[in-house]
């Protein structure tokens, strides 16, 4: 790459590292935010919501990236052009067509990294985070509760309350245990429990409580039943059994089904370094609108309107073809080729009067 390209290159990269830092902290302060109002700390630790938080945070990169070179583009290319840059690199013979391949030469690799990340990273992402989840709901891990507080699982019914924890030695005091079940409920209290490791690998996890009752209680008050013991042990469940999810299932597993929702997700993933290119190709063209300062606040405007049709457009895309309105071809990728086309035109139309004053 020439000098000149480079100078090109650098004005757009500069303003690409630094938006997408600050894309990538909003969104880990956001997520990170409403993690802890929804007490996920409470439910996970404070080490695998970092983690969490981080996951969600790669997640989201397939589209922050895309967003980041859209902005950065329209800022670097406005800054020289703003600068009248623009028209001195065209009297030394830069024509409009190599500022597009510059634009290109940074977009490509940029748009190769965003299919990386949604077609490995994002799926393995949703996967360890699925995970962490299914940790969260786990019924009875000891690891997860804090005296004086009590936890609940909407998923499984169950809420759970200790009144003091040793956590050297895993032991509790006065435990209050409450499950719903479909036809029953069912109360446990105890006096004392504390948590007993495997000898072996093949071993589970389980609590061992001491003095305490069970109330089972039915819609059928006649059949209410308490029940006193002496000792009684609950197995910790630790295996997390993931049911099949499309976000975080292989992309050669999504390519080989048939199954409109699965071809959706497979067409999302791979279209994403097409869609990262053209967008970078389509904030080229503000360039032209605000070749003086004043008019910069409409620009970004119309830029910001026009970003969010498309992503709102790719979203309605997706949906058609995981509901069947649209076959696996044209499939998502419609949209994409009307707005190639539509470049292309006004590539045509305009000709060599870009960044003409």
């Amino acid at each position: 790459m020439k000098l000149l390209d480079r100078y090109i290159a650098r004005e757009i990269l500069l303003p690409f590292a630094v938006v997408i830092l600050i894309l990538a902290g909003l969104f880990a302060s956001f997520s990170s935010a409403r993690l802890l109002a929804g007490a996920v700390t409470e439910s996970l630790g404070i080490v695998a919501l970092f983690k969490l938080v981080f996951l969600k945070t790669l997640i989201s990169l397939e589209v922050l990236i895309a967003i980041a070179l859209y902005i950065s583009v329209i800022i670097g290319l406005g800054r020289l052009n703003k600068d009248h840059e623009l028209t001195v690199l065209r009297s030394v013979g830069i024509s409009t067509t190599r500022i597009v391949w510059v634009v290109l030469t940074v977009a490509i690799p940029i748009g190769i990294i965003s299919g990386i990340l949604s077609s490995y990273i994002r799926p393995w992402a949703y996967t360890e985070s699925y995970i962490l989840d299914a940790q969260a709901e786990a019924e009875l891990n000891t690891n997860r509760f804090q005296a004086g507080r009590f936890h609940g699982s909407e998923r499984s019914g169950r809420v759970i309350y200790v009144q003091e924890k040793n956590e050297s030695i895993k032991q509790m005091q006065n435990i209050f245990h409450y499950v719903k079940n479909p036809h029953n409920s069912e109360i446990v209290i105890a006096k004392q429990a504390f948590q007993v490791q495997p000898t072996s690998s093949e071993q589970k996890p389980y609590i061992q409580l001491s003095d305490g009752v069970i109330y089972k209680l039915s819609s059928d008050a006649s059949v209410d039943a308490a029940i006193e013991f002496k000792n009684m042990t609950y197995y910790i469940d630790t295996d997390y059994v993931l049911n099949y999810r499309r976000k975080a299932a292989a992309t050669r597993t999504l390519w080989e089904s048939e199954e409109p929702r699965d071809i959706a997700e497979f067409q999302w993933r791979i279209s994403r370094p097409l869609a990262t290119i053209l967008l970078a190709l389509l904030a080229v063209t503000f360039i032209r609108i605000s070749p003086r300062q004043d008019k910069t606040d409409r620009t970004y405007l119309v830029a910001a309107l026009l970003f969010a049709a498309y992503y709102n457009l790719n979203g309605l895309a997706k949906t058609w073809v995981e509901n069947g309105v649209v076959g696996a071809f044209p499939g998502m990728w419609w949209l994409d080729a009307l707005m190639l086309i539509g470049l292309s035109l006004y590539a045509f139309s305009l000709k060599h009067q870009w960044f003409r004053k």
